[in-house]
């Protein structure tokens, strides 16, 4: 492997919520480009800044730095936080309230991204772009199950990330929703024909020009090819040149099941890098470890992913102090918990 060491930069997953020194040595890797947080390496919105402040200056430039903040169940950061109602929400305001839940949509996505980006954080891997169709994983982290609604709501909620300064991450191309299984705990195949697939894949269509990055899911799609999509140089083809998709493509986590395909941890870092994705993402920080031990890049080898990490670094528009003196984003704060409060308890508040 260190003859040929694969060039889609490390998103690495850290242990805590204080950096350790090995930890920093393993950051310090050409090889890493970023970090990706959880809610292991949250405790409150300070210890936060301290954290973010610590990576981003480990480096120059410096570490991209991100979380999955969607909102409902997939919200790592909480205590100090807008609670976020999930995008199902949404799309179920959507059938009874189109320009209520369209003008919601872009409050979720300006909130979100003003809380992240004024704690330090360059980026959430928003939004989902899926279809509620029968997924395990997916569910109510998907806007609805018709493809006008999501790509619709999305819209909205790109503009409010756009707004509040930061870029976006569609997923999980070309589309985890329509099958039940969840890639995290196993190999999943999908075996419709293309056509079959047209409402997953419009959502991407329609908003592949707004879309900074896209993640391709660990499925297997074998109507256009036998891996996994993001191990798959035909379905990054496809993306790039059917729905004409110019941004980053970042790999879904290395470590999870539906990545057994493409062969062990460093097969995957391989095959993904081949296929066409800049950044892979690898959770577990031992994964991470493992992996720049067995390559000594030279020092050419990542300046491609270094670039594609740095264009997703996101830059506040205000401060959250500037922000939380307009009462209109107080308001929009105060909506968004009212509705996520009442999704948990049955309600229809807003």
């Amino acid at each position: 492997m260190s003859d040929h060491p694969a060039s889609a930069g490390l998103v690495a997953g850290i242990a805590g919520p204080e950096l350790q020194a090995p930890e920093r040595e393993m950051l310090a890797h050409p090889a890493v480009v970023g970090v990706i947080l959880f809610s292991r390496n949250y405790r409150d919105p300070q210890q936060l800044e301290t954290l973010c402040r610590e990576l981003h200056g480990l480096r120059d430039p410096g570490l991209f730095v991100c979380v999955d903040q969607e909102g409902g169940r997939v919200q790592r950061f909480r205590d100090g936080f807008t609670a976020l109602p999930a995008l199902g929400a949404l799309g179920r305001w959507y059938a009874d309230h189109p320009g209520r839940a369209l003008d919601m949509a872009y409050r979720h996505g300006r909130v979100m991204a003003a809380e992240v980006l004024g704690r330090g954080v360059d980026m959430s891997l928003a939004p989902v772009l899926d279809l509620d169709r029968g997924s395990q994983v997916i569910g109510d982290r998907a806007f609805g199950a018709d493809p006008d609604t999501v790509a619709a709501l999305a819209g909205y909620y790109l503009a409010g990330m756009r707004d509040a300064g930061m870029k976006s991450c569609g997923k999980h191309f070309p589309g985890h929703g329509s099958v039940a299984a969840d890639t995290h705990d196993e190999i999943v195949t999908d075996p419709r024909p293309l056509d079959e697939m047209a409402d997953d894949l419009a959502p991407f269509r329609a908003l592949a020009g707004q879309l900074d990055a896209i993640m391709p899911a660990h499925v297997r799609y074998p109507a256009l090819a036998p891996e996994p999509a993001g191990f798959s140089k035909r379905w990054i083809e496809y993306l790039r040149d059917d729905l004409a998709f110019g941004g980053v493509v970042i790999s879904d986590d290395l470590d999870m099941a539906g990545a057994a395909p493409a062969g062990d941890i460093a097969a995957r870092w391989r095959q993904c890098s081949a296929a066409g994705c800049d950044l892979a993402l690898v959770c577990r920080p031992d994964s991470a470890q493992a992996l720049i031990s067995a390559v000594e890049p030279g020092p050419e080898c990542f300046e491609r992913a270094r670039a594609a990490a740095a264009a997703l670094a996101g830059r506040a528009a205000f401060t959250l102090d500037e922000q939380d003196l307009v009462p209109e984003f107080r308001a929009w704060k105060q909506s968004l918990s009212r509705l996520a409060d009442d999704e948990s308890t049955g309600g229809t508040r807003v």
